[in-house]
């Protein structure tokens, strides 16, 4: 639990660093690209919407119990939607403002221990660093969207885990989220490998700076904010982790 707390107020610090280092260049540019982006996924969610429980209930052939299996087929539609919105988002967004978010976690590292050395731009680097990005996000999204299906297939098979159904599904996106905000860190300092152990190590401290992403991009304004928080927050307990207490 405390870790997990940890997670999740790590906000409040992540904030605090950004005000007082004055990093605002790479706060605002990711919520501009969430603002056009958010923009167009809501847009294509809306539009498929309407077809959706009409097509989960389509695949049930009985009489009996349907209008019970409409109810499950429509909250489960919903579910489904705001998963996959949620998710299709997150990816997007992650990908697009990649460079803003590694260059925010540099220079917090860099404000939280100038002692370390910095890190020197060469082209065979960034090109390694593209490599090993996409095959984290990959690795991630593959994961995920299997997990979130298994789950709204049972809660389809199950009813009675229907009402459990939701709060597993944002675990897992909270799980998977905090994993993408610690990986603009890890990534300067690990491979694919030791990166998955290291999270997994974690997996309470990474749902913790998840969780409070997935609240953020469920709110009408906080999914502008949510992607610069979480990386600082992400930066700053993953920081923490290797590095010990900070010195500034």
């Amino acid at each position: 639990m405390q870790s997990f707390l940890t997670g999740a107020t790590s906000y409040l610090k992540g904030l605090q660093l950004i005000a007082k280092h004055r990093l605002w260049l790479y706060f605002w540019m990711p919520v501009l690209l969430s603002l056009v982006f958010g923009v167009l996924v809501l847009q294509t969610a809306w539009g498929v919407s309407d077809d959706l429980g009409g097509w989960l209930i389509s695949f049930y052939p009985f009489e009996w119990g349907k209008n019970t299996f409409e109810k499950i087929a429509t909250v489960t539609g919903g579910v489904s939607l705001v998963a996959f919105t949620l998710l299709i988002f997150r990816y997007i967004i992650m990908a697009v403002a990649a460079p803003f978010m590694s260059i925010l976690s540099e220079r917090l590292e860099q404000k939280m221990y100038p002692h370390l050395p910095k890190t020197n731009f060469s082209l065979p680097k960034m090109l390694s660093d593209l490599i090993r990005g996409v095959r984290i996000a990959l690795r991630n999204v593959i994961r995920e969207v299997v997990i979130t299906l298994l789950l709204l297939v049972l809660g389809i098979i199950l009813p009675i885990i229907s009402p459990l159904v939701p709060i597993m599904i944002i675990l897992v996106q909270a799980y998977y989220a905090g994993f993408g905000n610690f990986d603009y860190t890890l990534e300067r300092r690990m491979g694919v490998r030791e990166s998955v152990r290291f999270v997994k190590n974690n997996r309470t401290l990474a749902i913790g700076n998840g969780i409070v992403f997935v609240v953020l991009l469920m709110t009408i304004v906080g999914f502008l904010f949510a992607l610069p928080l979480g990386t600082a927050a992400g930066a700053v307990v993953t920081l923490e982790k290797l590095e010990g207490n900070p010195e500034n």
